[in-house]
């Protein structure tokens, strides 16, 4: 626990992961976004880390939960508890010394889920609450400098979405988010497996694949991994072997949905900023972005200069964090999204 007096943080409540960032110290909490919850008693059993190891592994009466779902809130009342575990967790239980929280949401979210989020955020014990959009959070964690009269594009591939966006002068331009990131990718891996393999794995494993040996473009030597999982004829466990080549099969219908809407911004983004954006480059952040030759595939469909983010993973709750800091720079799109999430 951190001393919580005038605490400033930041959270990235992403699908898969929530992080949390305090100013001063960095990046201070990394857990994952799952809850166990007693079925009959709707008792909280665990929160993060402790509640993903049981996925797939729970008795009858407790169930692990992903609260938010394509990056967005679908439990509303399991959310608030795990908001509740995550801000106890760096700031203590005091009722005298709240956090000032900025918290991201897709750029693609509604006034509703927007205004779930915020009331979500309040109720867990903030003292104010703002929201930011992913991507906007991203390019301010990436090191872009967005206040810039000077366009730039990030992408940003979380668990639940991929946020895409053309900032300029502390705003977003034009932007898209769509329902597809590295959840949908390990359906995609699951279902691959079962149908060449006839062997049934479960999400820990799917993940498992695609950060091994994940790739998406032929670089280099083909790398391969045995995994287990359960005969679908015979119900019994087994080991097969799968390589880079299953998973580029696996995941072409994903990265090129990805490619596809990247290409869509980019058509509907203002001439003098697209000049700008060919100087700039795209920068590309989130977890995805760890996807081996993933900057590769969208280079050669936008035939601009893709660059990986220094550390793709924290860049939203770094930049989340970091927007209380430029909050006045950047009170325009932050006010646009307070006022969008109370209609």
């Amino acid at each position: 626990m951190l001393g919580n007096f005038g605490l400033n943080i930041g959270i990235d409540l992403g699908t898969t992961n929530a992080l949390v960032y305090v100013k001063g110290k960095g990046i201070v909490l990394r857990e994952p976004s799952v809850v166990a919850v007693n079925k009959e008693t709707k008792r909280i059993m665990a929160v993060g880390t402790e509640a993903r190891q049981m996925l797939g592994k729970t008795p009858d009466s407790i169930i692990a939960v992903r609260p938010l779902q394509n990056g967005v809130i679908a439990n509303y009342s399991i959310t608030e508890s795990m908001l509740q575990y995550f801000i106890a967790k760096v700031c203590g239980t005091s009722r005298f010394f709240k956090p000032k929280i900025v918290i991201c949401v897709p750029s693609g979210a509604t006034g509703v889920e927007r205004r779930a989020v915020l009331d979500a955020t309040l109720h867990a014990g903030a003292k104010q609450a703002f929201l930011i959009e992913e991507s906007m959070a991203a390019a301010i964690g990436a090191g872009l400098p967005v206040c810039e009269a000077l366009g730039h594009m990030v992408v940003d591939i979380g668990g639940g979405t991929t946020d895409i966006a053309v900032i300029s002068l502390g705003g977003v331009v034009v932007s898209s988010s769509v329902r597809v990131g590295g959840d949908r990718m390990e359906e995609a891996l699951i279902k691959h497996v079962k149908k060449e393999y006839n062997v049934v794995i479960g999400e820990p494993t799917a993940e498992e694949i695609k950060m091994r040996v994940g790739s998406v473009y032929s670089v280099g030597e083909s790398r391969r991994m045995e995994i287990r999982g359960r005969d679908g004829v015979t119900g019994l466990p087994c080991t097969i072997p799968v390589s880079e080549e299953d998973v580029r099969e696996a995941l072409q219908e994903t990265v090129l949905n990805i490619a596809k809407q990247v290409k869509a911004v980019l058509e509907r983004t203002p001439p003098e900023l697209a000049a700008d954006i060919i100087e700039t480059g795209l920068m590309l952040t989130g977890g995805g972005a760890l996807l081996r030759g993933l900057n590769l595939i969208l280079q050669e469909a936008t035939h601009i200069r893709v660059t990986v983010a220094d550390d793709p993973l924290s860049c939203v709750a770094i930049g989340t964090g970091r927007a209380l800091d430029e909050i006045d720079i950047l009170s325009r799109s932050m006010a646009t999204i307070r006022k969008s999430a109370v209609k």
